[in-house]
């Protein structure tokens, strides 16, 4: 059975840090890219990165880039984000979904907040 839970998030000032974990079952992270995404209420997802099949490439989206860092551990079958320098504008909630033949799995989120 597929599974992923995310974990992590929690309230942050301004300018803080955390580190987001996406923790994967059913599955080899080792065999897709994996991603994180983000949502804010009554807003579509936004991505947020991506790290390739071999863990070498991330890429990020514009907002983020410099700040956010994604990275995995096959063997704990993990998916990490570190969340730096946040902004009150990284206040969501963030996913990391994966698809599977075909079939979408997504975890229940973990929620950031950024306030002063």
């Amino acid at each position: 059975e597929v599974q992923l839970v995310e974990s992590g998030g929690g309230l942050a000032q301004p300018g803080g840090s955390l580190r987001l974990t996406c923790a994967a079952s059913g599955f080899s992270i080792a065999s897709q890219g994996m991603m994180w995404i983000r949502q804010v209420p009554g807003k579509e997802f936004d991505w947020v990165a991506t790290i390739d099949r071999d863990g070498i490439y991330p890429i990020y989206r514009t907002s983020v880039k410099g700040r956010f860092t994604i990275s995995r551990d096959v063997a704990k079958h993990t998916v990490d984000l570190h969340l730096d320098v946040l902004k009150i504008g990284d206040t969501a909630m963030y996913n990391c979904p994966s698809r599977i033949s075909s079939v979408e799995y997504r975890g229940q989120g973990t929620q950031v907040t950024v306030s002063p």
